[in-house]
This record gives structure tokens, C-alpha cells and sequence, in this order.
């Protein structure tokens, strides 16, 4: 059902008249739409990306990255806490003075994130990050001024090679819209498992199975963690393996499997540059109960990961914008990560609107693999990116040293 959230705004003898015969998710849709009917307008508006209610009486939004201050308002605290209710009633989770936060979706996919007193001090806080139906493209992305459409060949390329690529990035630079952009290069006739925290990812390809992490209950059962959903899709016979987001423990077991036959993972890690996303894997890889010394796990990040796409948020403008496309060579004589920027971006300037405008150009490095796309019969594939494949002999194949 894709009816607007005003047209669900309904009144309480309205929506009790119409429940009958409904299915579950109409209900939630309709239900959601009564409680959320305050900020309606908002959700509906689709150059809003994230609705932030600091209490009911403070409504901030996001557009084109940047925070406004709204005119919407809930009657009262009540109202506010039972939307929050109201969601988590629906999803199966509890929130509550024991659980004070919840992480949801809305029937759209909008991911929800609400925290209670005592947990926040000024009152009930509910955020709402939404999402294109149907997710970004790489063409959406070229035509916001991310991408080029060089860097897209090379990314799609990548992704035929069953390169595991990692994208990084702060918060709120759109690591996930990225993820979800970068794996429609995946082939259609591939099964891919898709493991997430919260689901938010809704891919193209037709043979996709979504995994997602469940909360115990107030007894403790029913608890489902990512690492124990990485290790079930291992036996699922999964041609790919995208993760949301790596937080834990689950890095080990993504690494080892990237190094074990299942290549061609995609995932998307907090960081803040390309050689803080190999150290946070590092460190999370020794998060897990299987204890490692540092130099094993640094060899593993090393080995497994091949590149890194690197998202940086502009406070200027509010822009998002790839800003490295690194390859991860492995590590030199010294044990330190050895690797290089295929791509990096260039601002140029400055839009009559006053974007900040930019051009993610080619270094002059090619990647170490980059004879395999002809090993593997992909010629026809390289029409604008030939420079980036070409292999440059007359140069060192190491890479700089971050």
C-alpha cells in the first residue's frame, strides 16, 4: 500500500470504522499514520530526509542536508509517547522505563529511533531517517553530484570482480543509500543475503532474503545478534553477502568469510577516512570471543578488504559526496596497511545556488587488479574507465602508506 501518510491521518472513529477485513500492514499503516498525523506533512514531503522531535513541542527536519526548525507540534507529551507505543506495538518491541529505546521501521521503510525518559532528560525524543522508495541509484548519485560516471564504471566493474568493498563514512553521510546504490551493480541472477540492524536496504534484484536482528524479550529469549546471522547465511548458499553495517564482534566472521570463498561482500563501517575504516575493522575484529592478536587481525583486514569508498558530509552546503575511492593493497615490509586513492575528489567551486561543486577524478593509479576485468572477458564493459584499467608498468606497485 502506498497511500501518503496525510491520507492515513485518520480520526479515531474513522480508523476503528475501517479495520475490519484490513490486512496486518494496512493496519499498521493506517494505525501509524493517525498517531504521526502531527508531522504528516512532513513525512510526506520528499526533500525531507530525517524528521528529529526533540520533544512535542520541537520539530526539527532535514533537507538537502541541512537542519530547519519547523512549525509542527504535538498536542502534548501523551500524544508524542503514544505514537512511540504505537510503533513498537506494532514491530513486537517493547519500550519502556526497563528499555527506554527503540529502533523501527515505519510501513515505508523509514527507520525510527525513539528514546523515553528516563533515558532522555527533556522528554520522549523520536527520530525518523526516510528513505527513496525503491532506494538510490548510481544514476541518482551522478545526478546529485557524487559520482561521475567514470567512477561509476569503475564501481561497477568492482563489484562484477567480487571485490569486498567497504563504505565509510561519519554519521549521516548516507553510507546505507550508498550501499544500496553501489549493489545494483550486483547481477540479477545472484542470490544475495542482505543482514541489517534495523531493516532499511529494499534492493532491485529479484532473489534477495533479508535477515534482521531481533531484540530478546523482557525474559531474555528470542535474541537474534548480526554475527549469529552472518554464520546462518553461510549455509544459505549465498552468491553475496551484505551486511548494513559492521559494529561488533560479526567483523571477524565477515573477514573470514571474505577470505574463504564468499568474496564480493559489501558493507559499510563508521569511519571517518579510509585508513580509520581498516583500523576500526581491526579493532572490531577483536571484539570478538575468539581472541586474535593484533598483527593476525590487522593480516586479516589486510587481505580481505579491497576497497574502500569513502563518504564525507560538506558543513558548508550540507552536501554529500564521495570524497576517496581508496584500494586496499594489503600491508608492506612493516606491518602497516599499504594502500592507494584510485579516485579523489576535487572541489571545483561553487553553483549559482550556492552547492558546492566538485569532480571525483582519476589519481593515476591504477588498481593492482587492474588486468582482471580482461582475465574474466568483461572488454565490453570498459568504455569510459580505460585509463583506469590500463596497467602502468613504469610505476611502483606500492601504494602509499597511510
Amino acid at each position: 500500500m502506498q497511500s501518503s501518510f496525510r491520507s492515513n491521518a485518520l480520526t479515531g472513529s474513522r480508523l476503528r470504522t475501517i479495520i475490519g477485513g484490513m490486512t496486518r500492514e494496512a493496519i499498521f499503516e493506517a494505525s501509524v499514520g493517525y498517531f504521526l498525523s502531527p508531522i504528516a506533512q512532513l513525512l510526506d514531503d520528499e526533500n525531507v530526509t530525517e524528521i528529529m522531535v526533540n520533544r512535542f513541542d520541537q520539530v526539527y527536519i532535514e533537507r538537502a542536508g541541512q537542519l530547519y526548525e519547523t512549525e509542527a507540534r504535538f498536542g502534548t507529551e501523551d500524544d508524542l509517547l503514544s505514537a512511540v507505543h504505537n510503533i513498537a506495538q506494532w514491530v513486537g518491541r517493547e519500550i519502556n522505563q526497563e528499555h527506554p529505546i527503540l529502533d523501527a521501521r515505519l510501513p515505508d521503510g523509514s527507520r525510527v529511533h525513539a528514546i523515553i525518559p528516563p533515558g532522555c532528560r527533556a522528554g520522549t525524543c523520536l527520530t525518523i531517517r526516510k528513505f527513496k522508495l525503491g532506494g538510490l541509484s548510481l544514476d541518482d548519485l551522478i545526478q546529485f553530484g557524487s559520482l561521475n560516471e567514470v567512477a561509476r564504471e569503475f564501481l561497477e566493474i568492482c563489484v562484477r570482480l567480487r571485490k569486498n568493498i567497504i563504505v565509510s563514512g561519519g554519521t549521516g553521510t548516507g553510507k546505507t543509500s550508498l550501499l544500496g546504490a553501489v549493489s545494483t551493480a550486483v547481477p540479477e541472477e545472484e542470490r544475495i543475503i542482505v543482514i541489517e540492524d534495523t531493516s532499511e536496504l529494499k534492493l532491485r534484484q529479484k532473489h534477495c532474503v533479508y535477515l534482521e536482528v531481533q531484540r530478546p524479550d523482557q525474559y531474555g529469549r528470542g535474541e537474534l545478534t548480526i554475527r549469529q546471522l552472518f554464520v546462518a547465511s553461510l549455509r544459505m548458499r549465498p552468491d553475496r553477502i551484505i551486511v548494513g553495517e559492521v559494529r561488533g564482534g560479526e567483523a571477524l566472521d565477515m573477514l573470514q568469510a571474505m577470505l574463504s570463498g564468499h568474496s564480493g561482500s559489501l558493507t559499510t563501517v563508521h569511519a571517518n577516512s579510509a585508513r580509520d575504516a581498516v583500523v576500526r575493522l581491526e579493532t572490531l575484529s577483536m571484539m570478538s570471543d575468539v581472541e586474535i592478536p593484533i598483527h593476525v587481525a590487522r593480516a586479516q583486514v589486510g587481505s580481505a578488504i579491497d576497497l574502500i569508498v569513502q563518504l564525507d558530509r560538506f558543513s558548508e552546503d550540507g552536501s554529500r559526496k564521495i570524497s576517496r575511492i581508496t584500494e586496499v593493497i594489503g600491508l608492506d615490509e612493516r606491518g602497516q596497511y599499504d594502500m592507494r586513492d584510485v579516485f579523489k575528489c576535487h572541489l571545483t567551486g561553487k553553483s549559482k545556488d550556492g552547492r558546492l561543486s566538485a569532480s571525483l577524478d582519476f589519481t593515476g593509479q591504477p588498481p593492482t587488479f587492474a588486468n582482471e576485468p580482461i582475465e574474466h572477458g568483461m572488454n565490453e564493459r570498459i568504455n569510459l574507465s580505460r585509463e583506469v584499467w590500463r596497467k602502468k608498468e613504469n610505476k611502483s606497485q606500492s601504494g602509499e602508506e597511510l
